[in-house]
């Protein structure tokens, strides 16, 4: 089976946003990744959720939301109207994980939790099994164009043994610096899910990247 692609709308222009979600409409990307920051809990602020209804409006594809934010538990109301498949909340902002977990599920989402370069895999070791998706950061949150992080490779392999150990259905996605070279060694590794940022939108041809990386 084709590994999943979702590309990621902070890589997207802008200026032409509506002719940008057209293309992922009329690709094979599986999902829109969608980062929302709060310069608080990553150093860079992005776009909030009046952007985020037009996206919703405009996309077909499933939306899957990924919070850098503090306190994501109180906009899981917000992001359930979107009508967002997935809400990704970082394990480093929540004190009560399972709680917020919980109610993102209670919310009719699936719930993913999000670790960043510096938390290591064994952390998940209680919420696993709850959870349907975890994302490793393979790179430090908060602006897209950065270096891939190589450990993010062994980290990938820990986390396959822990899900494939406990019975857990999540799936491993990856976000920052993936491309075709750093993908192909990520899906390996037994990553099911590629968050593509620069790699899809600054390509000559997006569509066929996206073709390139669900293929790898």
């Amino acid at each position: 089976m084709n590994q999943l692609i979702a590309p990621s709308l902070l890589s997207a222009d802008f200026a032409h946003l509506a002719q940008d979600i057209d293309m992922i409409n009329n690709s094979e990307a599986d999902w829109l990744h969608l980062d929302i920051m709060d310069g608080v809990f990553v150093p860079n602020i992005s776009f909030g959720f009046p952007v985020l209804q037009y996206v919703a409006k405009l996309c077909t594809k499933p939306l899957d939301v990924h919070l850098m934010i503090v306190q994501p538990e109180k906009f899981i109301p917000e992001v359930k109207a979107l009508g967002a498949m997935m809400m990704n909340v970082h394990f480093e902002a929540c004190t009560h994980l399972h709680r917020v977990v919980g109610a993102i599920h209670d919310a009719g989402m699936k719930a993913g939790v999000t670790l960043n370069p510096s938390t290591p895999v064994c952390m998940l070791a209680d919420i696993i099994r709850d959870v349907d998706m975890v994302l490793l950061m393979s790179v430090n949150p908060g602006f897209g164009g950065q270096k891939f992080i190589e450990h993010t490779i062994d980290k990938v392999r820990q986390l396959r043994q822990l899900i494939d150990e406990t019975g857990s259905k999540a799936l491993i996605q990856i976000d920052g610096g993936v491309n075709l070279e750093t993908g192909k060694r990520l899906v390996d590794a037994g990553a099911d899910v590629l968050v593509a940022g620069n790699s899809v939108f600054k390509a000559a041809d997006p569509k066929d990247m996206i073709h390139q990386l669900r293929s790898l």
